[in-house]
């Protein structure tokens, strides 16, 4: 395996290998008002003539200064913008050759006519923006953000809420990926929400939300990826911050931490760390209905989970010019995770006859250590002088895990008239991922105005998990060969791609690209001494055309075909233990789910989007809950259902009220429809869903700032389940101190303690019904101290996109 990756970019290396030439020009200038004043951080946006279409840009410094890399050859302008002045453009330019420069000198912005000086871009900056492939939200620099995890500040997204598990899902739709400056995050299910709850959202830059990814993107996630941009350095010489901060939500919780940046020459560096206490809580309230030739028994459980997460991170990170054209660097990620959790929880069984009625308490503890290890070590480089791209990527990550588990369950007769008798029972759970995987990518210009990208990506994935369960009998540990279970999984995958985009007039646009992923893998039961192989191929194709209908009316068509495979635990035949009553159950049999997706975006002077699209996903992936009527136990499955279809609309609305107030409205509705064969029936689950979210920033008066977020969330449908409406409201404050250095943010969320997720799934009279909360309502106080100096340079990005590893740890 191994010598079929280095065969394979031994080749590609070969096709595009690349040439060190000569120097880049530069475009620069200064940005100033019509009295002279330096416009700092303005947007300065390079537009090519002929299109319209925006190839790249840059943020002006404090005092005002820009400047660019030039681009390949043809005609552009600038284009400059900022809150309280009116766009500004250059005149038109062409260049010749790369070493083409130019030096715009004084441009000059005028003030819009209602402005008021005291409205500046770092109190009211748009929270959410738009663009023709992907939706923007911004997170650095806001009340909400500061003290934060990522995890609470991705369910304030648009479009993004949780399911009964806790899982992150988008417009209604599982199968997420989560993605870090470009690099999946290698978890999902529980495993990634830690992850999540342990980083600390004060490195965050802003969130993309992409619903339609092009053939580059892993066809992995039909609902599309969320990508955390983190905070880039931006200045030479030595800068960074540190940062303190408390949480609260009936568990004491903190987070320390702070980044280093140094650049000097030609070398880049950054170093993140960051040390915390995640608390979690969770309340629950279950009720089942049994229903067996009309006799119901009943089993009504209440419980509470309270859980600490240690968690220190740290990321490192440095790049190196070996000349203007061409960089190498290296990243690794390290996070440690020490969680400790109780789970107690209170049922009665209820028979129908009192004698029979049961009083059940169960104790649960569960320790886990957990440690992630991700390194990735990177090339980028412009190989000629026409404009071309090539980077290369290799990754490696290393997950291990560590868990056990003490389960006490105390069963006594409802009335309380015998003392309790104590079964117990215990676990550990060695567990761990090893991922290997490269990929390449190559851009060019073709003709006048196209542009021809290749890539391909080969990974090695090895999931190994070893449960073992057993009794606990006077102090001695009795294996339990029923629950016990040693499973491990071996992925390949193979991909590449092709995308073609050019400008077939002034007004259209088009691109189109085919991406081909071939899965051979293997999941070998230790414990049964069964293997199973499986092996299938497939294309997904992406079509775009993006129509400029006038200068402040534009249209967007796209279609493209995703898959989601399924997690690598999700196919371990074996139980996973919940409670007395209820457990989870792998699936061997499970297979991947495909969807196809089509949208129709309408953008109203690059500020109003209406979002018109339709979904089809066959053999969708949903948790199917069982229930023996003859125990009175629940079995949780995830099974491929027949299909899943949707039809939605999304409007973004922005509204200025006042000059000091700014809304981001976003308002979604769809019609979900999931149909099923089950237990010898076609089954229908529909809905007609709506969502509305209202981002609030308003300056008050002595440098405050104050966010306010308000969200609806309708009734919807998952799978069997009908899911309940709820409702939320936020608000964060924030005021900054000693020249713009120091800021202290304080923030209350889920104000009124409604964001509940409560549902039920009726399967033949048998009924689940659930009302968690999963501890929203906290406070949160956080100060921040930058120090910086220098002058402005480009940080290379890297561009990474590990699909394989965000199943890690699915069905925990």
């Amino acid at each position: 395996m191994k010598n079929s990756f280095l065969l394979l970019f031994v080749l590609i290396l070969n096709i595009f290998s690349p040439v060190f030439a000569q120097e880049t020009g530069m475009l620069k200038g200064v940005l100033k008002d019509n009295k002279g004043a330096p416009v700092g951080f303005a947007n300065v946006a390079l537009v090519q003539k002929e299109t319209g279409t925006v190839k790249t840009g840059t943020t002006a410094d404090e005092k005002g200064n820009f400047q660019l890399k030039a681009p390949v050859p043809g005609t552009y302008f600038l284009r400059c913008t900022f809150l309280g002045f009116q766009h500004t453009e250059s005149e038109s330019f062409q260049v010749t050759n790369e070493s083409f420069s130019k030096d715009f000198g004084v441009l000059v912005l005028q003030e819009e006519v209602t402005n008021l000086k005291e409205v500046t871009v770092q109190t009211m900056r748009p929270t959410i923006t738009n663009h023709p492939d992907k939706m923007v939200m911004s997170v650095e620099g806001t009340a909400m953000a500061a003290g934060s995890s990522a995890y609470d500040i991705l369910t304030k997204a648009p479009g993004v809420w949780l399911d009964q598990d806790g899982n992150i899902q988008l417009n209604g739709k599982s199968g997420v990926r989560v993605m870090i400056d470009g690099k999946l995050t290698y978890l999902s299910g529980k495993e990634l929400q830690t992850f999540l709850s342990g980083m600390s959202a004060d490195n965050i830059k802003d969130l993309e939300i992409i619903t339609n990814p092009s053939a580059k993107y892993d066809a992995e996630g039909s609902a599309g990826i969320i990508n955390l941009n983190l905070k880039k350095n931006s200045l030479s010489g030595f800068n960074g911050s540190v940062y303190a901060g408390y949480q609260y939500n009936t568990i004491h919780g903190y987070s320390n931490g702070g980044n280093l940046n140094y650049k000097k020459g030609k070398w880049s560096s950054t170093a993140m760390l960051d040390v915390s206490r995640r608390a979690r809580v969770r309340t629950n309230t279950m009720d089942r209905a049994f229903n067996e030739a009309g006799n119901i028994t009943t089993l009504t459980q209440k419980g509470r989970e309270n859980g600490a997460t240690f968690v220190p991170n740290l990321r490192l990170s440095t790049d190196y010019e070996l000349s203007s054209k061409h960089s190498i660097g290296i990243m690794a990620n390290l996070t440690y995770q020490n969680q400790e959790t109780d789970f107690d929880t209170d049922s009665y069984l209820r028979t129908g006859n009192p004698e029979n009625d049961l009083f059940i308490q169960a104790r649960n503890y569960t320790q886990r250590n957990f440690g992630n290890g991700t390194f990735n070590l990177h090339y980028s480089g412009k190989p000629d002088t026409l404009g071309s791209t090539l980077s290369v990527d290799l990754d490696y990550a290393d997950l291990l895990f560590k868990g056990k588990g003490d389960f006490r369950n105390y069963s006594r007769p409802a009335d309380l008239s015998q003392p309790a008798s104590l079964d117990q029972l215990g676990s550990d759970n060695p567990s761990g991922y090893r991922i290997w995987s490269a990929k390449t990518d190559y851009a060019r210009p073709v003709f006048t105005s196209g542009k021809l990208e290749l890539g391909a990506k080969a990974s090695h994935v090895v999931s190994d998990n070893d449960l073992q369960f057993f009794f606990v009998r006077e102090n001695q540990k009795i294996a339990d060969p029923l629950r016990s279970s040693h499973f491990i999984y071996t992925e390949n995958i193979y991909a590449a791609y092709a995308n073609f985009s050019t400008a077939l007039s002034e007004k259209i646009q088009v691109q189109g690209g085919l991406r081909a992923e071939q899965t051979v893998a293997e999941g070998h039961s230790v414990t049964l001494n069964d293997t199973r192989n499986r092996e299938y191929f497939g294309l997904f194709p992406s079509i775009f055309v993006q129509q400029k209908v006038s200068k402040n009316y534009q249209l967007n068509y796209n279609f493209s075909r995703r898959l989601d495979r399924p997690g690598y635990n999700n196919l371990n035949p074996f139980i996973f233990y919940l409670d007395p009553y209820s457990w989870a159950k792998g699936n061997p049999d499970l297979k991947p789910q495909y969807t196809n997706s089509f949208q129709l975006t309408q953008t109203y002077k690059d500020a109003y989007t209406l979002i018109l699209g339709y979904a089809n996903t066959a053999g969708f992936m949903a948790e199917i809950p069982t229930q023996n009527n003859q125990n009175k136990t629940t079995e949780f499955q995830t099974r491929n259902v027949d299909n899943f279809e949707s039809v939605n609309a999304n409007l973004v609305l922005p509204v200025k009220i006042l000059p000091k107030w700014e809304v981001s409205n976003n308002l979604s509705l769809e019609y979900q429809n999931y149909t099923m064969y089950l237990a010898d029936k076609h089954r229908r689950n529909e809905q007609v869903f709506f969502f509305a979210q209202s981002n609030h920033n308003l300056q008050l008066p002595k440098d405050i700032r104050m966010e306010v977020n308000a969200g609806y969330q309708g009734p919807s449908a998952y799978g069997l389940y009908k899911i309940d409406q709820n409702w939320w409201v936020d608000a964060g404050f924030k005021r900054a101190f000693l020249n713009n250095q120091l800021d202290l943010s304080v923030n209350v969320t889920d104000i009124f303690k409604t964001r509940r997720v409560i549902g039920a799934a009726n399967f033949d009279g048998n009924i689940n019904e659930f009302d968690q909360y999963f501890g929203m309502q906290s406070f949160r106080i956080n100060l921040r101290y930058r120090f910086s100096r220098g002058e402005k340079f480009e940080l290379k990005r890297r561009n990474t996109n590990l699909e394989e590893l965000r199943r890690a740890g699915s069905g925990s």
